[in-house]
């Protein structure tokens, strides 16, 4: 399903129903639906911040990087249910089989969910 261009969300895209856009580095719309990818988890820019600047900067480049291997590439979606705030579908994204999880995880982007370290908060 890739989508080319791809871009960041932004007040455009806020109100409607085939919202495609890129929430940060572990969110993104998909034709009006709200998909968190599952397994691993990037660094907040807006809320719960821990880690300060240097958690907003990472943030920023794991956004930036998920946008990149997004428009740069023919992607997979699969869908695993609802996640627990009850609001955005589980999904995972693989790119010639391989989890963009697991991608931004290696490049130090990311953590593994739920057992990772945030080892921007430090």
């Amino acid at each position: 399903m890739p989508v080319r261009n791809l871009p960041i969300c932004g007040q455009y895209q806020r109100n409607t129903s085939d919202k495609t856009c890129i929430v940060d580095g572990d969110t993104l719309w998909l034709g009006g639906v709200n998909i968190r990818l599952k397994d691993f988890d990037t660094p907040e820019s807006r809320t719960n911040i821990c880690g300060g600047f240097v958690e907003i900067d990472l943030a920023t480049a794991a956004t930036a990087r998920l946008q990149a291997l997004l428009n740069g590439n023919a992607w997979t979606v699969e869908t695993f249910g609802i996640d627990g705030t009850g609001k955005r579908r589980l999904a995972t994204i693989s790119i010639e089989g391989v989890d963009v999880g697991d991608i931004l995880i290696s490049e130090k982007l990311a953590r593994r969910w739920p057992d990772g370290d945030e080892f921007w908060c430090q």
